[in-house]
């Protein structure tokens, strides 16, 4: 099969070329120079195309820059005015990272030159996208609609059109599926692994030498995925593995109690034995809940509070989930899960997960 992709130097597109290859498809890529900020990505990507043309792998790739026209547009992947946010994935956190109509130009590009190949080769050709189902909720230019849509467009306003066509292999998958599907591309063609994804990069955020910060929510996605495989990612880190897999293992927590009204398990949490004075906040937005001087230690397994501090304000609400009827709690700055509130015979007991609390000591 003739194949047509964007091949950006990241994760995704690295693990759809390798899958394209084990596949026996000709393949050209196109890799876009739109002013980006982690331009690392394009240097990882010549480093992949190298190590495949060692192995006797034949790749066409072509480098287009978009950075006159890209340039016009706002995001703090191509602005230098606005920082990368940090943090878990949060769809108005990471608004800022949108690109306008991005996908929209780079498919039409492949769509222009993959329709020009069909005719000058008289072939059917694909075209290659690696957007995955992790993208949809924040990238409203990776979503199985979007493209649906876009392929219809391209077919009406084109000559020749039935030459051409998507292929997006991964729109229900995830970074998970897409590393456990490259290990088996990367054994059917004899390369190693950790090389072909130590010459990518995820980070929006990477400092001068090119290593990855850990902080930003594609570096956090990419770091779980490899641990969801039980792998170590093989690219460099400001830190040590270690350290930025603790870390990420702390956000998806944090964002799943959080934002999930998710649950920590008993007896694991932070403040769960901690008897310091002091005053305790939410995590996320700073705002005073409780002080030591209510907490106690209940046996429950989570920290436990006798009453809120005045300015806390904290939201209640019925909740009969999992069969059971208790009262959720939430801050009132930010509208975060916390825990629930019981009455008990000895009062009142805020239950609250560790994950939602910082600590100020006097």
């Amino acid at each position: 099969m003739r194949v047509v992709m964007a091949f950006s130097g990241g994760m995704d597109s690295t693990g759809l070329l390798i899958r394209l290859l084990a596949d026996g498809c000709k393949v050209t890529c196109i890799t876009y120079d739109y002013g980006q900020k982690h331009v690392i990505e394009i240097e990882r990507a010549i480093q992949n195309i190298k190590y495949l043309t060692i192995n006797d792998i034949e790749v066409e790739h072509k480098v287009v820059n978009l950075t006159s026209v890209m340039g016009l547009f706002h995001s703090s992947l191509i602005s230098n005015s606005e920082e990368i946010p940090e943090g878990h994935y949060d769809e108005e956190q990471m608004k800022s990272t949108v690109v306008p109509n991005r996908n929209a130009i780079f498919s039409s590009i492949l769509y222009g030159y993959a329709l020009s190949i069909g005719v000058k080769e008289d072939t059917d050709v694909q075209i290659a996208l690696g957007v995955h189902s992790g993208d949809h909720a924040i990238y409203p230019d990776c979503r199985p609609e979007f493209y649906d849509i876009l392929e219809k467009a391209f077919a009406i306003g084109n000559w020749n059109s039935e030459k051409v066509s998507l292929y997006l292999p991964y729109i229900k998958g995830n970074k998970e599926t897409i590393l456990r599907d490259s290990i088996k591309s990367c054994s059917k063609l004899g390369l190693d692994f950790n090389t072909v994804f130590a010459n990518t990069n995820t980070s929006y955020n990477p400092d001068v030498n090119g290593r990855s910060s850990g902080t930003s929510g594609a570096d956090i996605e990419r770091i779980l995925a490899f641990y969801s495989i039980g792998k170590k990612d093989p690219i460099e880190y400001i830190k040590p593995w270690e350290e930025v897999l603790s870390e990420a293992l702390k956000i998806q927590l944090k964002y799943h109690v959080m934002k999930e009204s998710g649950t920590e398990r008993p007896f694991t949490g932070e403040y769960d034995k901690h008897f310091k004075k002091g005053i305790y906040t939410c995590s996320d937005c700073g705002k005073k809940l409780f002080s030591s001087k209510s907490k106690f230690d209940s046996g429950c397994g989570w920290p436990a509070f006798s009453e809120e501090v005045n300015e806390a304000d904290i939201i209640q609400i019925n909740d009969s989930s999992y069969g059971m009827t208790r009262i959720e709690v939430r801050c009132s700055g930010c509208e975060s899960h916390l825990g629930h509130l019981f009455h008990e015979s000895r009062g009142p007991r805020y239950c609250i997960n560790s994950i939602c609390l910082d600590f100020k000591g006097e």
